[in-house]
C-alpha cells in the first residue's frame, strides 16, 4: 500500500478504462471510413499527419505506421508549417489533422492554407460538430466518453483510442494494398525480420571444403566424410554435378536395413537421388519454409548445371 491507496487496482481500472474507449470506437466507424481509405489508395502524393501536444506525438506515430506499411507518409508539426513547412505539402498530397476537441487553436490556423493549396483535408476529432469537423473533406470520430485520468483531464483514453484508430486505418491500407512481409521487410532492412527476406543463399552459404565424395565410394568412408563435414552430409558428385546426397539420417537407416552389408556396399546404393537444390539468389526466408516443409536440415545450392556451389544449413539461417 502507498499512502493507503492500491495502485495495482488504479492501474487495472486505467487499463480498463482505456480498453473500453477502443471498444467504443467500432460502433463510430461508418462510410467515412471506406472513404478515407479509398482516398489514401489513390492518392499520388503523401499523407501528411499533424497535430499538436499529445495529438501530435501520436500524429508521429500514426505517420511512422503508415510509412512502413506501404503508404509514403511523415509528420508534420503545425508551428512549424507556419514557419515554411508548409513547402513541404503539395496538392497531390493528403493531410490528416487530429484534434480531440477539434477546437484546438494552432490546428484550426492551418487550414486555410491547406484550403488556399486544394490540399486534401481528413480530420480526425472526438467531436462530429468541432470546426475541423465542419472545414474537413471527410471526418473520422475518435469519441471517448471519459479520460482514464481520475480528474478526466490528462489525454489518456482519448490518444489510446486515437492511437488504435490510426493503426487500424493502416491495417486497413495494408489488407487492400495485398502488403505481404517482403513488402515490410524492404521498409525494416535493419531488423531481424528483414534479413531473413532480403538475404540470399549466397550471402550465407558455406563455399569452402565442401564434402563431396564419389558414387563408388564405399558406405563407410561416407560415414567418416559425413562426420567431418559438421554439416550432417555427404554429397556424391560425378564430373562436378550433383548426383545424390548422404545424411546421417541416411546413414543410420542403412546401418539397420544392411546391418552385416554395410561396410560393402557403396554410396550410390543407399543415397537420397532428390535432394534439395535451390539457386544461389533464393531468400533465406524462402529456403527456411523449404526445410521446415520437407523436415530436411540442410540443401544445396547449384547452378543451372546442378554443379555443386555451395550448401546452407538451418544453423546459417539463423540470422
Amino acid at each position: 500500500m502507498i499512502n493507503h491507496i492500491n495502485v495495482r487496482d488504479v492501474a487495472v481500472q486505467c487499463l480498463r478504462d482505456e480498453a473500453d474507449a477502443i471498444l467504443q470506437l467500432i460502433p463510430q466507424l461508418d462510410d467515412s471510413f471506406d472513404h478515407v481509405v479509398e482516398l489514401i489508395l489513390r492518392c499520388q502524393g503523401k499523407v501528411i499527419v499533424t497535430g499538436v501536444g499529445k495529438s501530435g506525438h501520436v500524429g508521429a506515430k500514426i505517420a511512422a505506421t503508415l510509412a512502413s506499411t506501404g503508404t509514403p507518409a511523415f509528420y508534420i508539426n503545425p508551428l512549424d508549417a507556419y514557419h515554411g513547412d508548409l513547402g513541404m505539402i503539395t496538392r497531390a498530397d493528403i493531410v490528416l489533422a487530429i484534434s480531440n476537441s477539434g477546437q484546438t487553436d494552432e490546428l484550426l490556423r492551418f487550414i486555410p492554407q491547406l484550403r488556399d493549396q486544394g490540399v486534401t483535408l481528413v480530420g480526425i476529432s472526438g467531436n462530429a460538430d468541432s470546426l475541423l469537423a465542419r472545414n474537413s473533406d471527410l471526418h473520422l470520430l475518435v469519441h471517448v466518453d471519459h479520460e482514464a485520468c481520475p480528474l478526466n483531464l490528462a489525454p489518456t483514453s482519448s490518444t489510446t483510442a486515437q492511437l488504435a484508430f490510426g493503426d487500424a486505418l493502416a491495417i486497413a491500407l495494408m489488407r487492400v494494398r495485398g502488403f505481404q512481409a517482403r513488402d515490410f521487410a524492404q521498409f525494416h532492412p535493419g531488423g531481424s525480420l528483414g534479413r531473413r527476406l532480403l538475404t540470399t543463399a549466397r550471402d550465407i552459404m558455406r563455399t569452402d571444403d565442401l564434402p563431396t565424395c564419389s558414387l563408388q565410394t564405399p558406405l563407410s568412408e561416407a560415414v567418416i566424410l559425413v562426420s567431418r563435414s559438421r554439416l550432417g552430409l555427404v554429397v556424391p558428385v560425378q564430373n562436378g554435378v550433383v548426383q545424390g546426397i548422404i545424411t546421417d539420417g541416411d546413414v543410420r537407416r542403412a546401418m539397420e536395413r544392411l546391418q552385416e552389408r554395410f561396410f560393402s556396399v557403396t554410396v550410390e546404393e543407399v543415397m537420397t537421388r532428390t535432394p534439395k537444390c535451390v539457386p544461389a539468389d533464393m531468400k533465406i526466408s524462402d529456403i527456411q519454409r523449404l526445410m521446415h516443409k520437407n523436415k530436411i536440415h540442410a540443401v544445396l545450392i547449384t547452378d543451372q548445371q546442378r554443379h555443386l556451389i555451395g550448401i546452407v544449413d538451418s544453423f546459417s539461417c539463423m540470422i
